[in-house]
């Protein structure tokens, strides 16, 4: 498609709006026409689903949507990370099976990554993938699984070769989480929800054709996912939250909210709620206080700073650049932002920041803010792990002694579970 400007996008957008959107659609009828539109996904190519257009104009588009209340394509969760590594690595046939399901929503997606002895060391997973009579066979456990207790289908990474150094011995695939010997449990978390879950893998079966890149590459793979995934983390997101309106696709859009994506709404609250801060001040009488109000600050400015970090991080996405270590720099200032947005919530409300129910005014948010936040340094990979990334990678800092890089990995001392 030819370089379009913004003041065009924005004139077709509200030309389509204009003649296709109608609430009184049901959500999956309405999302097919859009993906056939290209205006669901309108940075993806053209050929899937998109119309070629920069990774900045979505933000144009977004605004075009929310001006009417049209609803998009489904983008939350980690059917994200599935439709982007599908894009880069996968086959035709994985992007016509795939891509149309993650995008109406009707498919939904787990990442099968993390492991009881080898959480941020993910290179050290020891799950087993076998061909035998021309199928791969899983044997092995997964944990911190986000949504793998609906989830249709897995991004997982697997050991094919135990002869070949850590990570050169990887490989991934795609798996049907609907099948004898797959067996998910959730795991309550301290906050009171159960996002995560832990995956028993017993003779699971993959048909080759859902590997995804060549055998062996499986940590590249995986390193796409993660830095999409990192990348996400990079500022406080908008989470889906159910529209009120009568019409039949805002109701069937409340319903897949208070489904698929139940997962996610403690997500606000792991990223610590900069956005109550100062009105918390306010209601507390806290707000002409010097001590908490240098703590807002200091959070209002670090929050502030991440966003603009974010923004050209998707500046030079749009100007077609590689993604970079923009992905880690971003997670751990989230961890940072959430660590002081708890801090100052805390500085509030006193020992009131405790309290559950409706007994705080806030309905428990603020509680549940203080136990959600440590979530954020810990998934996706620790602060520990983006700190390594950002030193070595980035500041070229010597890299710190491994000596489980240069043997088989069947040789590598591992962690006993």
């Amino acid at each position: 498609m030819s370089e379009m400007t913004v003041e065009q996008v924005r004139a077709d957008v509200q030309a389509y709006l204009k003649a296709n959107w109608d609430p009184n659609l049901g959500l999956v009828e309405w999302r097919l026409k859009l993906m056939d539109s290209g205006w669901g996904m309108p940075h993806w190519p053209e050929k899937w689903y998109g119309r070629g257009l920069p990774l900045g104009m979505t933000s144009i588009v977004d605004e075009e949507f929310a001006k009417v209340g049209a609803i998009g394509v489904a983008k939350m969760g980690i059917r994200v990370l599935a439709a982007a590594t599908i894009l880069e690595h996968g086959t035709d046939h994985h992007k016509e099976k795939f891509l149309r399901g993650i995008l109406t929503g009707e498919e939904t997606w787990c990442q099968l990554f993390s492991e009881p002895g080898s959480g941020s060391d993910l290179a050290g997973a020891a799950t087993r993938a076998d061909l035998k009579d021309g199928k791969w066979i899983i044997n092995g456990q997964k944990v911190w699984t986000t949504s793998a207790h609906h989830a249709h289908y897995g991004l997982l990474l697997a050991r094919t070769d135990w002869d070949a150094v850590k990570h050169k011995g990887l490989s991934y695939f795609i798996l049907d989480m609907h099948q004898p010997g797959v067996d998910v449990h959730q795991l309550k978390q301290m906050n009171g929800h159960a996002s995560f879950n832990q995956v028993f893998l017993t003779e699971a079966v993959i048909e080759p054709e859902y590997q995804v890149a060549e055998l062996g590459e499986g940590w590249k793979v995986a390193t796409t996912t993660l830095m999409n995934e990192r990348r996400g983390a990079d500022s406080a997101r908008k989470y889906d939250s159910a529209s009120d309106q009568p019409e039949r696709i805002y109701e069937e859009e409340r319903a897949e909210i208070a489904t698929v994506m139940a997962p996610y709404t403690w997500y606000p609250q792991r990223m610590g709620r900069v956005d109550m801060l100062v009105e918390r001040a306010k209601a507390l009488g806290k707000y002409d206080d010097p001590a908490t109000r240098q703590e807002i600050a200091k959070v209002l400015t670090l929050a502030k700073s991440a966003e603009w970090t974010a923004r050209r991080a998707r500046a030079a996405s749009a100007a077609g650049k590689p993604q970079g270590p923009e992905g880690s720099i971003g997670k751990l200032a989230a961890s940072i932002v959430a660590r002081a947005a708890n801090l100052a919530h805390t500085t509030i409300a006193g020992p009131d920041a405790m309290l559950t129910g409706d007994d705080d005014g806030t309905e428990g948010v603020i509680a549940e803010i203080l136990v959600s936040t440590p979530a954020i340094s810990i998934a996706g990979g620790t602060d520990e792990i983006q700190r390594n990334i950002i030193s070595e990678r980035i500041l070229k800092m010597p890299k710190e002694m491994r000596t489980d890089t240069d043997r088989p990995f069947r040789d590598v001392p591992r962690n006993q579970v």
